[in-house]
């Protein structure tokens, strides 16, 4: 049980991990799942959040009142929402049209100024998710421009907290972690700190059909990216925290098929989550399938289900998005 609390963000991390019985049926393996959503805003992306500001304010970089930007499919912005409001910051956010409205919608009942860009417009736009908050930042010289994507606090902080974490959590037993990159922050950072417990522990990212990690990992060649519907993994770019370097495997995997394991996995374990979860699911199961033999792979439940509503668990988007 957690001790008391102060405040909100004294609630971040330590979130519990359980061994997910159905979906392993029949396999050799456990998998067992880290549920990030149990975080105060609702994913993992809180841990990040949290140690990002307190560094940059521990160095001098920014100060309760000053104005704080980020680039983020929600999660991110989500979690620098709730510090900005315990710290006193601004918070403006860049986000894609895309993103489902359950998130913009609680970003905007926080008192973020959310800017919504064109998914649809290429890499190189100027106007496009990532250029777009980098010429902003560019233009305003008193922002603090948090960019998770190129920003090794981000890694850092999983580094510090989650791997110990689950370390601690499966007592030393960890042979397979499963995670998918979109800033890389998590399995590159939590692995890290894994290697170097046990060095024989491997590291397996997931990455959506549309992003360039796979082929990247794979042949070292930059595909032409394309638009994905699973948010939160998955980039257009080579960025600093995606240090796929330090990965052994890389699973690729289908929109259809992350939200489908993402609905058996609320069958089945009764866990409410997104569709990048559905995908850590999925490629945990084939991980097992692949090794047949006994072994415990961790994966991440990044975030809540209730984020989704309007997307992946409705029939209806599904329809719209030949996803049914």
């Amino acid at each position: 049980m957690r001790s008391k609390t102060y405040n909100v963000l004294d609630s971040i991390g330590n979130t519990p991990i359980v061994r997910l019985d159905n979906i392993s049926k029949g396999l050799k393996a456990k998998i067992w799942a880290k549920l990030e959503f149990m975080n105060p805003g609702g994913s993992l992306k809180d841990r990040i959040a949290l140690y990002m500001v307190e560094k940059a304010e521990r160095e001098g970089k920014i100060k309760p009142g000053d104005t704080i930007l980020e680039n983020s499919s929600g999660n991110t912005a989500m979690g620098l929402a709730i510090v900005a409001r315990q710290k006193g910051y601004k918070l403006k956010i860049v986000i894609r049209n895309t993103t489902s409205k359950e998130k913009i919608k609680m970003l905007q009942v926080l008192g973020v100024d959310v800017i919504l860009v064109d998914a649809n417009l290429p890499p190189e736009h100027p106007e496009s998710y990532n250029n777009f908050a980098e010429n902003l930042a560019k233009q305003h010289s008193d922002y603090y421009y948090i960019d998770q994507h190129n920003n090794l606090d981000n890694n850092e902080s999983h580094y510090k907290t989650t791997g110990p974490e689950i370390w601690e959590q499966m007592e030393g037993k960890v042979d397979y972690v499963v995670a998918g990159v979109g800033t890389g922050g998590t399995l590159c950072g939590a692995g890290k700190y894994l290697k170097e417990k046990n060095p024989n522990v491997k590291l397996i990212g997931v990455d959506p059909m549309g992003s360039i990690f796979y082929n990247y990992f794979k042949e070292r060649k930059l595909i032409q990216p394309y638009r994905y519907k699973v948010e939160g993994i998955g980039d257009e770019f080579l960025i600093k925290t995606a240090q796929l370097e330090l990965l052994d495997d890389m699973y690729q995997v289908e929109d259809k098929t992350a939200f489908q394991w993402t609905k058996k996995l609320a069958n089945e374990e009764g866990i409410l989550s997104g569709g990048s979860s559905g995908a850590n699911i999925w490629a945990s199961v084939k991980l097992a399938k692949e090794i047949d033999r006994e072994a415990n792979i961790v994966t991440i439940i990044c975030d809540s289900g209730y984020k989704y509503f309007s997307t992946i668990y409705n029939d209806e988007w599904l329809k719209e998005n030949d996803l049914l």
